[in-house]
């Protein structure tokens, strides 16, 4: 393997930086310090520096960058602003922190972007690395505007330190760029780690090759994080022809048991997603699993912190622009967290966190509102027959934040059954989500029909299948067997009747149960 060095713009180590005070800054609002969220799927506050500049309106949580340090998991995320007053930067860093996943505070701002002429007029994903006494955030610096472009490359790896996780420190001296023979253009989303096998520290970076521009996870590695200095590796994975991806954003690296799983987001294919390769050595050989995704396209950027027990992966439900059910997707929406689990084959399944289940502990009565074609109930379980075009249950709004539990069983190997949300009499139009025997796959559609997103799943007749959907505002995540996931985005859902929905296929829908917060 041939090393090449890469040369840092000042030889100061890190410990010994000081910086005027311009350079340091303190987390948390300025009009109160933190904050509780009363989401379990937060996104920041309103005016969370007071005052009436219009920065300072509410935002959506973008990428998120988790770190787990002493019995909390400080959940560090890129702002996205709703107003961006010209002139001024993007994704400064912000924090959300909690002890059990259920429960949020606020923290404010960590790290906030730079002028026009910094490197990090924009900030891009990175991650936290404790390094003795000290942490480091390594974080992506963007800049496209011209100017800047002239004599610089458009992104970069820069740094901050910190001696408590809340006051962050920039260091000027510190900027990684592409090396040659990599895209200066696109080399972004820096993941450190201690490398237990190498006894070095490394760092993978999402970036392209140049020229021929394939996606690859670069890999540098360092003795000592405070000299700055990182040595460029070959890189850990390169995209293959079959998948060709453009970019794999946001990576990840974690050993489960017996298995190596390497995490990255896309979003240019037809097959949009966080998604994983695993291997029995952190070195590869890298496979990939016959469903290599953690989540359908409206989860991205899932990055992963485990408490020394359970393992979770952060991602971020889209949102949509419009914000209508029609909209289109749009970067950054609200905090979505799964729990890891293990299939007997090495494979990931996901489901949700067991307090964000104890969360929904007040149960609450299923109320029948209408039903429409062949469609019967037997003992609290309701069969979908179809003798027209469609057999459907609706019940009553449910509100802002719900858990629905049921058991879905499918009688034939045709057709759809799942659940519709955001109904009404007048107009018959819904959303739906639904377990498609023929594509294996379970699926969500829009009210005009469209497939918004899905994950594969098997499914067979006769077997039952149990499913948990908690939803909270416009946040709808459909679980399955403990083994999957698929995270929705459905405006006006707590307004509106939901139902259970047969089309093309006979099915049972049994044991439904609903539960509210108390």
């Amino acid at each position: 393997m041939k090393y090449r060095n890469i040369i840092m713009l000042s030889s100061i180590f890190f410990s010994a930086v000081s910086c005027s005070q311009e350079e340091t800054y303190i987390g948390g609002s300025i009009s109160g310090g933190e904050s509780e969220m009363t989401s379990i799927y937060p996104a920041p506050p309103s005016q969370w520096m007071g005052g009436t500049d219009p920065y300072y309106s509410a935002g959506y949580t973008g990428d998120i960058m988790p770190f787990f340090d002493n019995g909390k998991f400080h959940v560090y995320f890129l702002h996205d602003a709703q107003n961006k007053p010209a002139g001024k930067g993007f994704h400064d860093i912000h924090e959300f922190q909690s002890t059990d996943l259920a429960h949020f505070t606020y923290e404010g701002q960590m790290i906030p972007f730079g002028k026009t002429t910094d490197a990090d007029f924009g900030i891009g994903t990175g991650s936290v690395v404790k390094v003795g006494n000290l942490y480091y955030f390594y974080y992506t610096g963007h800049n496209g505007t011209p100017a800047f472009l002239q004599a610089n490359a458009r992104e970069s790896v820069l740094c901050a330190t910190s001696t408590d996780l809340k006051n962050w420190t920039k260091i000027p001296s510190f900027k990684l760029t592409a090396p040659a023979g990599y895209y200066n253009y696109d080399f972004r989303d820096p993941h450190v780690f201690y490398n237990d096998e190498l006894k070095k520290y490394s760092m993978l970076v999402s970036t392209q090759t140049e020229p021929g521009r394939k996606a690859v996870l670069l890999h540098f590695t360092s003795v000592d994080p405070a000299s700055g200095r990182w040595d460029v590796q070959a890189p850990i994975y390169t995209t293959t022809p079959a998948e060709n991806y453009l970019m794999m954003e946001c990576a990840d690296i974690f050993k489960m048991g017996n298995y190596w799983y390497l995490m990255f987001s896309e979003n240019w294919s037809n097959n949009k997603g966080t998604h994983y390769k695993m291997a029995t050595s952190i070195n590869g050989p890298w496979t990939t699993p016959q469903n290599d995704r953690i989540d359908g396209e409206y989860f991205y950027a899932g990055k992963t912190a485990s408490d020394g027990n359970k393992r979770y992966v952060f991602g971020w439900n889209a949102r949509k622009t419009p914000e209508t059910d029609l909209g289109n997707k749009d970067w950054a929406g609200n905090m979505v967290i799964h729990e890891l689990a293990q299939n007997s084959d090495g494979t990931l399944a996901t489901q949700a966190p067991q307090a964000v289940k104890n969360f929904f502990s007040k149960n609450s009565n299923v109320e029948v509102d209408a039903t429409l074609g062949d469609a019967t109930v037997n003992n609290g379980s309701y069969n979908l027959s179809i003798t027209t075009n469609k057999a459907m249950v609706t019940f009553k709004p449910i509100g802002k934040r719900a858990k629905i539990n049921a058991e879905l069983t499918l009688k034939t190997t045709t057709g759809t059954t799942g659940f519709v949300f955001h109904t009404n009499n007048n107009t018959g139009s819904y959303y739906k989500i639904v377990l498609d025997a023929t594509k294996n796959a379970i699926i969500g559609y829009n009210s005009a029909s469209q497939e918004t997103t899905r994950i594969p799943f098997g499914l067979q007749t006769n077997t039952k299948y149990d499913v948990e959907i908690i939803t909270e505002g416009s946040v709808v995540i459909l679980y399955i067997n403990g083994k999957a996931a698929l995270t929705n985005r459905i405006y006006g859902r707590d307004k509106y009747k939901w139902g259970i929905i047969a089309e093309g296929q006979n099915a049972t829908v049994s044991n439904i149960q609903l539960r509210q917060s108390e």
